[in-house]
Protein backbone atom coordinates (compact mmCIF):
# COMPACT_ATOMS: atom_id res chain seq x y z
CA UNK A 1 0.00 0.00 0.00
CA UNK A 2 2.85 2.34 0.84
CA UNK A 3 4.48 1.70 -2.54
CA UNK A 4 1.18 2.32 -4.39
CA UNK A 5 0.59 5.49 -2.38
CA UNK A 6 4.05 6.84 -3.20
CA UNK A 7 3.57 5.97 -6.87
CA UNK A 8 0.23 7.80 -7.06
CA UNK A 9 1.74 10.79 -5.24
CA UNK A 10 4.56 10.90 -7.78
CA UNK A 11 2.11 10.76 -10.69
CA UNK A 12 0.04 13.61 -9.20
CA UNK A 13 3.19 15.72 -8.81
CA UNK A 14 4.18 15.09 -12.43
CA UNK A 15 0.70 15.99 -13.69
CA UNK A 16 0.65 19.16 -11.58
CA UNK A 17 4.08 20.17 -12.83
CA UNK A 18 3.29 19.50 -16.48
CA UNK A 19 -0.09 21.19 -16.65
CA UNK A 20 -0.02 23.82 -13.92
CA UNK A 21 3.48 25.23 -14.32
CA UNK A 22 3.65 25.52 -18.11
CA UNK A 23 5.96 28.39 -19.02
CA UNK A 24 5.21 31.49 -20.98
CA UNK A 25 5.74 30.39 -24.60
CA UNK A 26 7.60 33.59 -25.38
CA UNK A 27 10.23 32.88 -22.71
CA UNK A 28 11.67 29.70 -24.20
CA UNK A 29 13.04 28.70 -27.56
CA UNK A 30 11.28 25.95 -29.48
CA UNK A 31 13.02 22.63 -30.01
CA UNK A 32 13.11 23.29 -33.71
CA UNK A 33 14.86 26.66 -33.27
CA UNK A 34 17.41 25.28 -30.83
CA UNK A 35 18.46 22.23 -32.85
CA UNK A 36 18.20 19.55 -30.16
CA UNK A 37 20.87 16.85 -29.94
CA UNK A 38 19.67 13.43 -31.06
CA UNK A 39 20.01 11.94 -27.56
CA UNK A 40 17.64 14.61 -26.22
CA UNK A 41 15.07 13.86 -28.94
CA UNK A 42 15.34 10.13 -28.24
CA UNK A 43 15.17 10.34 -24.44
CA UNK A 44 12.41 12.96 -24.24
CA UNK A 45 10.35 11.06 -26.81
CA UNK A 46 10.71 7.82 -24.85
CA UNK A 47 9.92 9.43 -21.49
CA UNK A 48 6.94 11.28 -22.96
CA UNK A 49 5.67 8.02 -24.45
CA UNK A 50 6.00 6.21 -21.11
CA UNK A 51 4.24 9.00 -19.22
CA UNK A 52 1.32 8.97 -21.64
CA UNK A 53 1.09 5.18 -21.73
CA UNK A 54 0.75 4.80 -17.95
CA UNK A 55 -2.50 6.76 -18.09
CA UNK A 56 -4.06 5.26 -21.23
CA UNK A 57 -3.06 1.60 -20.88
CA UNK A 58 -6.54 0.55 -19.59
CA UNK A 59 -8.09 2.02 -22.75
CA UNK A 60 -5.57 0.07 -24.84
CA UNK A 61 -6.52 -3.15 -23.02
CA UNK A 62 -10.23 -2.45 -23.61
CA UNK A 63 -9.60 -1.68 -27.27
CA UNK A 64 -7.68 -4.94 -27.83
CA UNK A 65 -10.24 -7.08 -26.01
CA UNK A 66 -13.23 -5.55 -27.82
CA UNK A 67 -11.41 -5.77 -31.14
CA UNK A 68 -10.67 -9.50 -30.65
CA UNK A 69 -13.99 -10.43 -29.01
CA UNK A 70 -15.64 -11.52 -32.27
CA UNK A 71 -12.61 -13.67 -33.12
CA UNK A 72 -12.64 -15.50 -29.78
CA UNK A 73 -16.43 -15.61 -29.34
CA UNK A 74 -18.20 -15.43 -32.74
CA UNK A 75 -21.46 -13.54 -32.57
CA UNK A 76 -20.68 -11.99 -29.19
CA UNK A 77 -20.79 -8.20 -28.94
CA UNK A 78 -18.71 -6.45 -26.31
CA UNK A 79 -19.11 -2.79 -25.35
CA UNK A 80 -16.79 -0.57 -23.34
CA UNK A 81 -19.15 -0.22 -20.32
CA UNK A 82 -19.85 -3.97 -20.18
CA UNK A 83 -16.15 -4.79 -20.44
CA UNK A 84 -15.18 -2.40 -17.63
CA UNK A 85 -18.05 -3.71 -15.46
CA UNK A 86 -17.03 -7.32 -16.10
CA UNK A 87 -13.40 -6.58 -15.25
CA UNK A 88 -14.42 -4.71 -12.10
CA UNK A 89 -16.70 -7.49 -10.84
CA UNK A 90 -14.72 -10.58 -11.81
CA UNK A 91 -11.02 -9.75 -11.64
CA UNK A 92 -10.72 -6.22 -10.32
CA UNK A 93 -10.15 -3.01 -12.22
CA UNK A 94 -6.38 -3.56 -12.05
CA UNK A 95 -6.82 -6.39 -14.56
CA UNK A 96 -7.12 -3.62 -17.17
CA UNK A 97 -3.46 -2.91 -16.44
CA UNK A 98 -2.43 -6.40 -17.60
CA UNK A 99 0.58 -6.04 -19.86
CA UNK A 100 1.63 -2.63 -18.52
CA UNK A 101 5.34 -3.59 -18.25
CA UNK A 102 5.27 -4.67 -21.91
CA UNK A 103 3.59 -1.39 -22.82
CA UNK A 104 6.25 0.63 -21.02
CA UNK A 105 9.02 -1.44 -22.62
CA UNK A 106 7.40 -0.84 -25.99
CA UNK A 107 7.61 2.91 -25.42
CA UNK A 108 11.29 2.61 -24.47
CA UNK A 109 12.05 1.14 -27.88
CA UNK A 110 9.26 2.46 -30.11
CA UNK A 111 8.56 6.02 -28.97
CA UNK A 112 12.22 6.88 -28.41
CA UNK A 113 13.51 5.45 -31.69
CA UNK A 114 10.58 6.83 -33.73
CA UNK A 115 11.06 10.41 -32.56
CA UNK A 116 14.83 10.00 -32.66
CA UNK A 117 14.78 8.80 -36.27
CA UNK A 118 12.36 11.59 -37.21
CA UNK A 119 14.65 14.24 -35.72
CA UNK A 120 17.68 12.78 -37.52
CA UNK A 121 15.79 12.65 -40.83
CA UNK A 122 14.47 16.20 -40.36
CA UNK A 123 17.92 17.58 -39.63
CA UNK A 124 19.42 15.77 -42.63
CA UNK A 125 16.58 16.86 -44.93
CA UNK A 126 16.79 20.45 -43.73
CA UNK A 127 20.37 20.78 -44.94
CA UNK A 128 19.29 20.09 -48.53
CA UNK A 129 15.69 21.23 -48.87
CA UNK A 130 12.90 23.12 -47.14
CA UNK A 131 10.68 21.09 -44.81
CA UNK A 132 7.12 21.02 -46.18
CA UNK A 133 4.00 18.92 -45.49
CA UNK A 134 4.91 16.13 -47.92
CA UNK A 135 8.45 15.73 -46.62
CA UNK A 136 7.22 15.71 -43.00
CA UNK A 137 4.73 12.94 -43.76
CA UNK A 138 7.25 10.82 -45.67
CA UNK A 139 10.06 11.18 -43.13
CA UNK A 140 7.73 10.47 -40.20
CA UNK A 141 6.35 7.42 -42.00
CA UNK A 142 9.82 5.93 -42.54
CA UNK A 143 10.80 6.70 -38.94
CA UNK A 144 7.64 4.99 -37.67
CA UNK A 145 8.24 1.87 -39.74
CA UNK A 146 11.85 1.49 -38.60
CA UNK A 147 10.86 1.98 -34.96
CA UNK A 148 8.06 -0.57 -35.28
CA UNK A 149 10.41 -3.27 -36.54
CA UNK A 150 12.68 -2.69 -33.56
CA UNK A 151 9.77 -2.77 -31.08
CA UNK A 152 7.82 -5.68 -32.60
CA UNK A 153 8.73 -8.25 -29.87
CA UNK A 154 7.40 -5.84 -27.23
CA UNK A 155 4.21 -5.35 -29.24
CA UNK A 156 3.50 -9.09 -29.54
CA UNK A 157 4.05 -9.53 -25.79
CA UNK A 158 1.82 -6.52 -25.10
CA UNK A 159 -1.09 -7.83 -27.19
CA UNK A 160 -0.81 -11.33 -25.69
CA UNK A 161 -0.74 -10.09 -22.09
CA UNK A 162 -3.46 -7.47 -22.58
CA UNK A 163 -5.88 -9.97 -24.13
CA UNK A 164 -5.13 -13.05 -22.01
CA UNK A 165 -7.65 -12.20 -19.28
CA UNK A 166 -10.43 -11.99 -21.88
CA UNK A 167 -9.89 -15.58 -23.07
CA UNK A 168 -11.80 -18.59 -21.67
CA UNK A 169 -9.95 -20.20 -18.76
CA UNK A 170 -8.92 -23.22 -20.86
CA UNK A 171 -7.45 -21.04 -23.60
CA UNK A 172 -5.49 -18.65 -21.40
CA UNK A 173 -1.71 -18.68 -21.54
CA UNK A 174 -1.45 -17.26 -17.99
CA UNK A 175 1.74 -15.30 -18.45
CA UNK A 176 3.33 -14.31 -15.14
CA UNK A 177 5.02 -11.19 -16.48
CA UNK A 178 6.85 -9.66 -19.42
CA UNK A 179 9.92 -11.91 -19.07
CA UNK A 180 7.81 -15.05 -18.67
CA UNK A 181 5.81 -14.06 -21.73
CA UNK A 182 8.89 -13.42 -23.86
CA UNK A 183 10.67 -16.62 -22.76
CA UNK A 184 7.60 -18.80 -23.31
CA UNK A 185 6.92 -17.37 -26.75
CA UNK A 186 10.52 -18.02 -27.77
CA UNK A 187 10.54 -21.58 -26.35
CA UNK A 188 7.04 -22.71 -27.32
CA UNK A 189 6.54 -20.97 -30.65
CA UNK A 190 9.99 -19.87 -31.78
CA UNK A 191 11.74 -16.50 -31.86
CA UNK A 192 10.21 -15.76 -35.25
CA UNK A 193 6.80 -15.47 -33.55
CA UNK A 194 7.86 -12.09 -32.21
CA UNK A 195 7.77 -10.79 -35.79
CA UNK A 196 4.70 -12.78 -36.91
CA UNK A 197 2.55 -9.65 -36.80
CA UNK A 198 5.42 -7.51 -38.00
CA UNK A 199 3.97 -6.52 -41.37
CA UNK A 200 0.68 -5.07 -40.09
CA UNK A 201 2.49 -3.50 -37.16
CA UNK A 202 5.08 -1.87 -39.43
CA UNK A 203 2.38 -0.79 -41.91
CA UNK A 204 0.29 0.62 -39.07
CA UNK A 205 3.27 2.47 -37.61
CA UNK A 206 4.21 3.93 -40.98
CA UNK A 207 0.69 5.36 -41.08
CA UNK A 208 0.94 6.37 -37.40
CA UNK A 209 4.26 8.08 -38.03
CA UNK A 210 2.78 10.11 -40.86
CA UNK A 211 -0.60 10.83 -39.26
CA UNK A 212 0.61 11.38 -35.68
CA UNK A 213 4.20 12.64 -35.69
CA UNK A 214 4.10 14.19 -39.16
CA UNK A 215 0.73 15.89 -38.72
CA UNK A 216 1.63 17.01 -35.18
CA UNK A 217 4.73 18.74 -36.50
CA UNK A 218 2.70 20.25 -39.36
CA UNK A 219 -0.16 21.38 -37.10
CA UNK A 220 2.34 23.00 -34.72
CA UNK A 221 3.61 25.16 -37.55
CA UNK A 222 0.08 25.86 -38.81
CA UNK A 223 -1.35 26.85 -35.41
CA UNK A 224 1.74 28.91 -34.68
CA UNK A 225 1.19 30.87 -37.90
CA UNK A 226 -2.33 31.59 -36.61
CA UNK A 227 -0.90 33.03 -33.39
CA UNK A 228 -1.62 29.96 -31.23
CA UNK A 229 1.48 29.11 -29.20
CA UNK A 230 2.65 27.47 -25.99
CA UNK A 231 0.33 25.09 -24.13
CA UNK A 232 -2.60 25.78 -26.46
CA UNK A 233 -0.48 25.00 -29.51
CA UNK A 234 0.63 21.64 -28.09
CA UNK A 235 -2.91 20.74 -27.00
CA UNK A 236 -4.59 21.64 -30.31
CA UNK A 237 -1.82 20.08 -32.40
CA UNK A 238 -1.75 16.81 -30.46
CA UNK A 239 -5.55 16.42 -30.31
CA UNK A 240 -5.93 17.10 -34.03
CA UNK A 241 -3.10 14.70 -34.87
CA UNK A 242 -4.60 12.07 -32.55
CA UNK A 243 -7.97 12.24 -34.29
CA UNK A 244 -6.41 11.94 -37.75
CA UNK A 245 -4.20 8.99 -36.86
CA UNK A 246 -6.93 7.12 -34.96
CA UNK A 247 -9.24 7.10 -37.97
CA UNK A 248 -6.48 6.13 -40.40
CA UNK A 249 -4.87 3.31 -38.40
CA UNK A 250 -7.79 1.36 -36.89
CA UNK A 251 -7.96 -1.28 -39.70
CA UNK A 252 -4.20 -1.87 -39.38
CA UNK A 253 -4.59 -2.12 -35.59
CA UNK A 254 -7.28 -4.78 -36.05
CA UNK A 255 -5.09 -6.76 -38.44
CA UNK A 256 -2.09 -6.51 -36.12
CA UNK A 257 -4.10 -7.69 -33.10
CA UNK A 258 -5.49 -10.69 -34.94
CA UNK A 259 -2.14 -11.76 -36.37
CA UNK A 260 -0.34 -11.33 -33.04
CA UNK A 261 -2.89 -13.35 -31.03
CA UNK A 262 -3.90 -16.02 -33.58
CA UNK A 263 -3.44 -19.75 -33.09
CA UNK A 264 -3.05 -22.40 -35.83
CA UNK A 265 -6.11 -24.51 -36.69
CA UNK A 266 -6.29 -28.32 -36.48
CA UNK A 267 -4.19 -28.58 -39.63
CA UNK A 268 -1.51 -26.29 -38.24
CA UNK A 269 -2.43 -23.46 -40.62
CA UNK A 270 -2.63 -19.87 -39.42
CA UNK A 271 -5.81 -18.09 -40.62
CA UNK A 272 -4.11 -14.73 -41.16
CA UNK A 273 -1.01 -14.46 -43.32
CA UNK A 274 -0.50 -10.78 -44.21
CA UNK A 275 -1.81 -7.33 -43.42
CA UNK A 276 -4.05 -6.85 -46.41
CA UNK A 277 -5.14 -10.52 -46.51
CA UNK A 278 -6.28 -10.11 -42.89
CA UNK A 279 -8.12 -6.85 -43.60
CA UNK A 280 -9.78 -8.32 -46.71
CA UNK A 281 -10.75 -11.57 -44.94
CA UNK A 282 -12.28 -9.81 -41.94
CA UNK A 283 -14.17 -7.36 -44.16
CA UNK A 284 -15.49 -10.17 -46.38
CA UNK A 285 -16.48 -12.62 -43.62
CA UNK A 286 -17.50 -10.32 -40.78
CA UNK A 287 -18.15 -6.98 -42.43
CA UNK A 288 -16.10 -3.81 -42.75
CA UNK A 289 -17.37 -2.52 -39.41
CA UNK A 290 -15.51 -5.34 -37.60
CA UNK A 291 -12.24 -3.63 -38.50
CA UNK A 292 -13.42 -0.74 -36.33
CA UNK A 293 -14.50 -2.84 -33.33
CA UNK A 294 -13.23 -1.12 -30.21
CA UNK A 295 -13.11 2.28 -31.91
CA UNK A 296 -14.32 4.27 -28.88
CA UNK A 297 -11.62 3.05 -26.45
CA UNK A 298 -9.12 3.23 -29.32
CA UNK A 299 -9.96 6.93 -29.83
CA UNK A 300 -9.63 7.55 -26.09
CA UNK A 301 -6.36 5.63 -26.05
CA UNK A 302 -4.84 7.27 -29.14
CA UNK A 303 -6.07 10.78 -28.43
CA UNK A 304 -5.13 10.62 -24.76
CA UNK A 305 -1.72 9.15 -25.41
CA UNK A 306 -0.94 11.66 -28.17
CA UNK A 307 -1.86 14.61 -25.94
CA UNK A 308 0.00 13.35 -22.85
CA UNK A 309 3.06 12.14 -24.78
CA UNK A 310 3.65 15.36 -26.71
CA UNK A 311 2.85 17.52 -23.67
CA UNK A 312 5.40 15.69 -21.53
CA UNK A 313 7.94 15.61 -24.36
CA UNK A 314 7.68 19.34 -25.03
CA UNK A 315 7.98 20.14 -21.32
CA UNK A 316 11.08 17.97 -20.92
CA UNK A 317 12.66 19.64 -23.94
CA UNK A 318 11.82 23.07 -22.55
CA UNK A 319 13.55 22.14 -19.28
CA UNK A 320 16.64 21.02 -21.20
CA UNK A 321 16.72 24.23 -23.25
CA UNK A 322 16.26 26.41 -20.20
CA UNK A 323 19.22 24.67 -18.51
CA UNK A 324 21.33 25.17 -21.62
CA UNK A 325 20.52 28.90 -21.69
CA UNK A 326 21.47 29.22 -18.03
Amino acid sequence: RSGSSNFLRLIRCIVFYLFCSWPNPDSAMSAQQAGLPVWVSVSTGGLGGIFGWIWVHPMYTCSVQINLASLQNPGKKLSLPSLVTKAWNEEGVLSLYSGLPAGILRQVFYASSRLGFFQIFKDAWGTHSEMDFTSRMCLASVAGGLAAYIACPCEVSLVRMSNDAALPMAARRNYKGIMDCAIRIAKEEGVGTFWRGCKPFVCRCCVVGATQVGTYDQFKSLFSSWGINGKSNVAFSSMTAGLVYTTATMPFESAKNRMASQKPNANGVLPYRSTFQTIAKVAAQEGLAKLYSGLVPYILFCGGHTLLMFSAMEELRRIYLSKMVC
